[in-house]
């Protein structure tokens, strides 16, 4: 079985909308593209790059059609990119002229990918994708990247059709600027109780 990891950058208050550039996703009038740029530093730069090893990748159409646009020019700044799996998920689209591109039409065919053979599969950006993932209990990790701001509008990583579902912390940092780097893992179900009982 793989693992589903999701990579995001979000804001304190869970928007991951174009984080990348202002021009990245204006979708619903979004005018904050671009929001990661004033917090990079050595830190978070190493955090990137290991995120960023060599792995597949699982996308939303929306997400692919941006980065089908510009990984494929820019390979040198995401080594292996070109050469790992790109899957997509799409009702819209079933072919790409960028390399190792293959297309999935439903939440079926990713718990069919999930349950073969091969390495983890990381899922970058794609917020309707990753909600899906969540309602469906698919993610087995998050690697976000909050950053100190608050947009107010946008994207979000979460909304309210997510399965109630428990995650423990792995490993963790802050950097210089105030970003902090989670990952965690699936743990389970939610646990409750009473404090002080």
């Amino acid at each position: 079985m793989r693992k589903i990891i999701v990579i995001s950058m979000i804001t304190i208050d869970g928007v991951m909308q174009a984080p990348g550039g202002p021009e990245e996703d204006t979708s619903g009038g979004f005018e904050y593209g671009g929001w990661v740029a004033p917090f990079g530093d050595e830190e978070s730069g190493k955090v990137m790059q290991e995120q960023m090893k060599p792995s597949d990748i699982l996308l939303g159409r929306k997400t692919f059609d941006i980065f089908e646009d510009y990984w494929p020019k820019h390979a040198e700044g995401w080594p292996g990119i070109n050469e790992v799996t790109k899957y997509v998920l799409s009702t819209t689209r079933k072919e790409s002229d960028w390399e190792n591109s293959e297309f999935l039409s439903a939440v079926e065919d990713i718990k069919k990918l999930k349950n073969s053979d091969g390495g983890a599969i990381k899922v970058w950006g794609s917020a309707t994708l990753v909600q899906l993932l969540l309602q469906h209990d698919l993610v087995d990790e998050l690697g976000l990247l909050i950053y100190p701001i608050i947009l107010g509008k946008g994207k979000k990583l979460f909304d309210d059709g997510s399965i109630p579902s428990a995650f423990t912390l792995i490993e963790s940092t802050v950097t210089p600027k105030g970003v902090i780097t989670a990952s965690y893992k699936r743990a389970g179900n939610v646990k409750t109780g009473t404090i002080g009982e």
